[in-house]
């Protein structure tokens, strides 16, 4: 009895061991579900940011962006971005009129110059996007506060820049898509408005005591690059703006359009130099001005915000200018 029921031990014994060994067979299929833990772990994790001040550590999805610069502002909208604070307008108000309803609920922290230090930190953010020509001497506070990522200056690189927040937001597909998008209008119009496109541009800025001419490297300029409109100064591409004198006006006889733009904050320097200058005899007699080729267009869209949502609003004007339909 006692051998039989040894055999039975045994017996069962051998059965457990049996199954033990056939639930550790299904190995390769527990690998491949622990895999894929890292891969998505590693993808929520922080990820590193090259930009001109060097290499900062950023949240996957950073959820309390700061701004510093206009531009800026206009691409995390873009993006579907809302800022939790940001620089205000060169017009103040705090926010320019074509954001405004936008920007609802956001805190304003001053102006890209001097943006708030103070009230920055207190607002505890995950991520703040500036600018080295304007903010280089605050990055060192700035990236004390959160991860901080620069773009370099602020002139015609909108499109370089809106790169570098989307990249920081981890939105490069939906930046791609917001930069096709623009460039495809830009290509209608191209094809559209065709040998209208053949004139020669000029673009003067008028504001408190000081008049400029606009060239190629501004935000203007690299747009009418991009589509190819000629303007009247061959070394336009070369250059930024040059401030000028009332005797210099006879250059703009080279010209075919004449775009022209007012910086006035509500104080009225802009508009008296434009009114001073626009009633100055050199002015009058411009061929532009006898033969009605010259076109006021808004200072804020096509200067002073310089962002995507700018840009879009500035092909709005080319179409109606130019008398093309969208």
């Amino acid at each position: 009895m006692k051998s039989a029921a040894l055999i039975a031990v045994v017996f069962v014994l051998s059965i457990v061991l049996a199954a033990c060994g056939q639930s550790a067979a299904p190995q390769p299929a527990d690998t491949s579900k622990q895999g894929t833990a890292p891969a998505a772990a590693t993808a929520e994790g922080p990820r590193k940011i090259k930009h001109i001040m060097g290499e900062t550590e950023v949240p996957a999805q950073p959820k309390k962006v700061i701004v510093l610069t206009n531009e800026g502002t206009e691409a995390l909208l873009a993006l579907g971005v809302k800022p939790i604070a940001a620089v205000d307008s060169y017009y103040g108000n705090p926010w320019y009129d074509h954001i405004k309803a936008d920007m609802e609920g956001v805190k304003n922290i001053g102006g890209e110059s001097q943006p708030n230090l103070e009230l920055i930190a207190s607002l505890k953010p995950d991520l703040i996007l500036g600018n080295k020509m304007r903010h280089e001497k605050i990055y060192e506070q700035l990236k004390a506060i959160a991860p901080t990522v620069y773009t370099e200056t602020l002139r015609g690189e909108w499109k370089s820049n809106f790169q570098v927040y989307a990249d920081a937001l981890n939105k490069k597909a939906e930046g791609d898509k917001v930069i096709s998008a623009f460039d495809k209008r830009i290509d209608d119009f191209k094809q559209k408005a065709g040998d209208k496109l053949k004139e020669k541009v000029a673009v003067v800025r008028f504001m408190g005591g000081k008049t400029r001419y606009y060239y190629g490297e501004m935000f203007t300029g690299v747009i009418f690059k991009q589509i190819g409109i000629p303007r009247n100064d061959p070394k336009s591409d070369e250059k930024s703006f040059e401030d000028i004198t009332k005797e210099r006006l006879t250059e703009l006889d080279t010209a075919d359009k004449v775009f022209y733009f007012t910086y006035d904050v509500g104080d009225g320097k802009g508009k008296k130099q434009e009114e001073e200058w626009m009633n100055d005899p050199l002015w009058k007699n411009l061929k532009v001005v006898k033969e009605n080729k010259l076109v006021k267009v808004s200072d804020a869209t096509w200067n002073t915000s310089g962002g995507v949502k700018a840009a879009n609003l500035m092909l709005d004007d080319m179409y109606k200018i130019y008398d093309v339909k969208p």
